[in-house]
């Protein structure tokens, strides 16, 4: 057989949604990203909370500002992946922007989201909008070792 892993016993939770249109919002939709990550079972790799939580603010952060002004978002887990899926109402696809480094014009979103993402994937819809699809493995620590953590890039 060959180095192939598979897990079997591996319950898969419940996906996590929140829906948002303020800055509030996302707040929650942190929030709900920690308790998502720190609930799951076997336990992921300790730094996989604070990274979800980092990237579904900027996710979030993004589709408020450059995406209609809502969004939902999805975690959800699979035996080695934890995904966030945020839909909003722009069909556009994220563009790279040079950060504002002397303002407060931002620019920095979705450079990280790309960095943080073990795989990124930007599909139409729901309705008009799109869906942004970005996961990372369960042990980050491994991933990053091996060179495994960011091999697909936006789609």
């Amino acid at each position: 057989m060959n180095n192939t892993t598979m897990i079997t016993d591996t319950p898969t939770p419940a996906p996590a949604v929140v829906r948002g249109d303020s800055a509030d919002s996302i707040r929650q939709a942190r929030e709900t990203a920690r308790a998502f990550a720190v609930g799951l079972t076997p336990a992921p790799d300790p730094s996989l909370a604070d990274t979800l939580v980092l990237m579904v603010s900027e996710l979030a952060t993004n589709a408020l500002r450059h995406g209609g002004g809502r969004y939902t978002l999805e975690l959800s887990a699979g035996p080695n992946t934890v995904t966030a899926a945020v839909s909003d109402l722009s069909p556009a696809p994220p563009r790279e922007r040079t950060p504002d480094l002397n303002g407060d014009t931002g620019g920095f979103g979705w450079h990280m989201i790309r960095h943080l993402a073990g795989h990124l994937a930007i599909k139409p819809g729901p309705g008009r909008g799109k869906t942004i699809h970005a996961q990372l493995p369960r042990q980050l620590a491994l991933a990053e070792s091996t060179g495994n953590a960011r091999t697909a890039g936006a789609a």
